[in-house]
């Protein structure tokens, strides 16, 4: 994708379908006037004078206690300077996003139009009493080391400035257990510091705390070491004057042991590298090109530790894993700060969950077959699931038992179940998909790619590193597109019925023959059926000239479901294929079967859409809860409907015992994990949440499917093939480019896991 189209599209993205990133959202019921009289006039008057009489009752009665204000003057904005306060708004509302997706905190952006310290002081101070919290962002040094240090001290509430601390907690966590591995004490190894700012003398004040020497530690800025001759320096570098000069970076990092760089790309060689002690530890996080480039830096010496401010590279610091998850143990416990020993407990348990066992879901979501600590895994990854339930703990014990928490917790394993049902609401399973899909990009084949829309989707794919797009259509239509989109990559395009692709349509055309002349296709039908793009891409996926297909979005299901059925054909053991729907719901992801082929399937079928739905939802990273639904539950009707998805939860159970599966069920007692267990408490699905739901029949799935999409504007992916020999995915008619570039992703994941099974069914004979 050209600059510009990305800079259109990055604007786009910010402008619609309605401009900006956040919007509040109504939490009570407001449908009537009864709800209005009670929300507004008469009624809000009640909790007014509650929390006149007592002021900790804004907590009970207002959303005070999970709202957290991120405010900037704009004097510092990512990499580009003071560009003043409107500029800053989108960077505060991304900012406020990652806030509610990670931790479920609500956030207000506040931009404040002034650079004088008192101004900006006193106009925090006076909107403090709207909020729980204050995330202090992009405000340039040295001001923000005076305002944050003020406002921690003048106000009652947690104040951090993220920029600081971040990266400080983050890369703490990390340089323990690099020191760990490589078997050095803290308070005897080298550090060697680039960058002076607020980020980097942050980080330093943090490794102090935890034993690191001052006489250690040598740090440069733009103007060079921070030597005691220097008289430049703002108050909180003086500190880290060396008497020790070094003439230049490359001089100091001789026989260092830890290299901290926050500050500009490339100024880092492989000699410097190379010259450091054993086991070297470099953390290059200067964005988007660190000091030295990651396989540079690993190509230069095996021992190496290394770390980056990169999603792509192992060892990513990432500020997500910290800002989120320590304002919530600071809000949940009505902290009236963050203080160090918060700061150290979110430091230790970081370094300790990366100690731990890594849950499937993550190693699925990383492409990585089992994630263990080491070299390449010294910190968790954003998107570990088990972070919710770490690191707010440990800063909420942290508040209590440092006697800054008002409002203590007792129940420790309520508040865990609390924190995981928090994440039911985000989408944290499409970034899975497109991360793992990532990892391990294969060649998807759109049979449909002079739609404008399917093209769109396949730049995106193709931009995104998701998959390698190969496009069928016509050649002079998708040209032409093309220019218009800006997709200038060198993409192979294929029309079927050109005849520069002859040859290519012959051999499919015999292959097909060979394959279905019993079935009564002739060798002239295989031909002419070979100028259809779907059978054209279905022998291409079938020949292994492409790893994935794409089809469906101008086409009913049917016209695109046979030639793939006929050419493709299903995996071993199954009779007939099904599809899944994955919803995006609120209380979490839920699998809908069978959503778009099987009209009527009998009790054998059902249990076998099951056992496919079973399967898939494990290539996700999920564990299955699946229910079994009927209109009556557990025997209660002798109607053959009900008897048909009995008989298929009793072949279940003696078939696949180990399987979390029951029924039969209504949908809502299957969804109300209470009712559920107070009425049938010997059910399987007892105490659990149910993640996944087979319908009897067509309508049922695909009503409720739809019903859920158009009524509650939840996001689906799919329609899923289950069952499919080659990777295959088709589209609902008129899909649009979101959900095209999602089936993709779920087409290359397809495909990995198909050719991990290959090599397993290999390995095994």
């Amino acid at each position: 994708m050209s600059k510009q189209s990305k800079r259109r599209e990055a604007l786009l993205y910010h402008a619609k379908p309605r401009p900006g990133k956040i919007q509040v959202v109504p939490t009570k019921k407001y449908a009537s006037q009864r709800d209005l009289s009670l929300a507004y006039s008469p009624g809000v008057a009640e909790p007014c004078l509650e929390i006149e009489k007592d002021i900790n009752n804004v907590y009970k009665y207002t959303n005070k206690g999970n709202l957290v204000a991120v405010i900037s003057n704009g004097t510092a904005v990512l990499g580009l300077g003071n560009i003043g306060p409107e500029a800053s708004k989108p960077v505060m509302e991304g900012k406020g996003l990652l806030f509610k997706i990670f931790a479920d905190i609500d956030v207000f952006d506040i931009e404040v139009g002034t650079e004088n310290i008192e101004e900006f002081i006193e106009t925090v101070k006076n909107i403090a009493p709207t909020f729980g919290g204050i995330n202090l962002e992009d405000i340039k040094a040295p001001e923000a080391f005076e305002i944050e240090r003020r406002l921690k001290a003048e106000l009652d509430i947690p104040v951090m400035h993220d920029d600081q601390h971040g990266t400080a907690i983050i890369s703490a966590a990390a340089l323990l257990n690099a020191l760990e591995i490589a078997e050095k004490d803290i308070d005897k190894v080298k550090f060697v510091i680039s960058g002076a700012g607020s980020a980097a003398i942050s980080c330093v004040n943090l490794y102090v705390a935890l034993g690191a020497k001052l006489e250690h530690i040598y740090m440069f800025d733009s103007q060079g070491f921070l030597s005691t001759d220097r008289n430049d320096l703002a108050a909180e570098q003086q500190k880290f004057k060396n008497p020790d000069h070094q003439e230049s970076l490359a001089h100091a990092m001789e026989n260092a042991d830890v290299f901290l760089g926050l500050s500009v790309g490339d100024i880092v060689s492989q000699d410097m590298i190379r010259t450091m002690a054993d086991n070297p530890i470099v953390f290059a996080m200067a964005n988007p090109n660190p000091e030295i480039a990651y396989d540079l830096a690993v190509a230069s010496r095996e021992d190496i530790i290394m770390a980056t401010g990169r999603s792509d590279h192992p060892n990513q610091v990432n500020n997500v894993l910290g800002f989120p998850f320590i304002f919530r143990g600071a809000l949940d416990v009505r902290a009236t700060k963050i203080n160090e020993e918060m700061k150290m407990a979110a430091v230790y348990a970081l370094a300790h969950l990366a100690k731990e066992p890594v849950p499937e879901q993550v190693n699925i979501a990383y492409g990585e077959t089992k994630l263990i600590f080491g070299k390449d895994y010294i910190i968790p990854k954003p998107f570990d699931p088990r972070l919710i339930a770490t690191v707010p703990p440990a800063v909420a014990k942290a508040a209590m038992e440092s006697g800054v928490a008002t409002a203590p917790i007792t129940d420790w394993e309520r508040y865990e179940d609390e924190l995981y049902e928090r994440m039911g609401s985000d989408n944290k399973i499409i970034r899975l998909l497109l991360n793992r899909a990532k990892m391990a990009p294969k060649r998807i084949v759109f049979a449909e790619a002079d739609q404008l829309d399917v093209l769109k989707a396949a730049q995106i794919v193709h931009d995104e590193g998701i998959g390698i797009p190969v496009l069928l259509g016509r050649t002079e239509i998708i040209t032409e597109l093309m220019e218009q989109i800006e997709f200038d990559a060198d993409i192979e395009i294929i029309d079927p019925k050109s005849d520069e692709h002859t040859e290519k349509r012959n051999y499919y055309a015999e292959k097909h023959w060979k394959n279905r002349r019993r079935s009564g296709v002739t060798m002239y039908d295989a031909q002419g059926l070979m100028r259809s793009r779907n059978y054209f891409a279905a022998m291409m996926l079938n020949e292994g000239d492409v790893d994935c297909m794409i089809s469906g979005y101008s086409q009913a299901y049917p016209s695109v479901v046979r030639p793939v059925l006929e050419t493709v054909g299903r995996f071993d053991g199954v009779s007939k294929v099904a599809t899944t729907n994955l919803m995006l719901t609120k209380r979490g992801p839920i699998f809908i079967s069978d959503t778009s082929i099987n009209i009527d399937p009998t009790a054998k079928e059902l249990a076998k859409i099951a056992q496919m739905t079973n399967y898939t939802m494990k290539m996700f990273g999920l564990n299955p809860v699946i229910a079994m639904i009927s209109y009556a539950n557990f025997g209660s009707s002798k109607d053959p409907h009900a008897l048909k998805v009995r008989e298929a939860v009793e072949l279940l159970h003696r078939t696949v015992p180990d399987m979390v599966v029951d029924g039969e069920l209504q949908t809502d007692f299957a969804l109300n994990a209470q009712l559920l267990q107070k009425k049938f408490p010997f059910s399987k699905l007892a105490g659990k949440k149910v993640n996944a739901l087979i319908f009897p029949n067509l309508d049922s799935a695909n009503s409720n499917y739809k019903l859920l999409k158009e009524l509650n504007s939840i996001e689906s992916i799919g329609p899923i093939m289950l069952g499919m020999k080659k990777p295959v995915h088709i589209l609902q008619l008129g899909a649009s480019v979101e959900e095209i570039v999602h089936m993709a992703a779920v087409a290359v994941v397809d495909a990995q896991q198909k050719e991990k099974h290959q090599k397993d069914v290999k390995a095994s004979e």
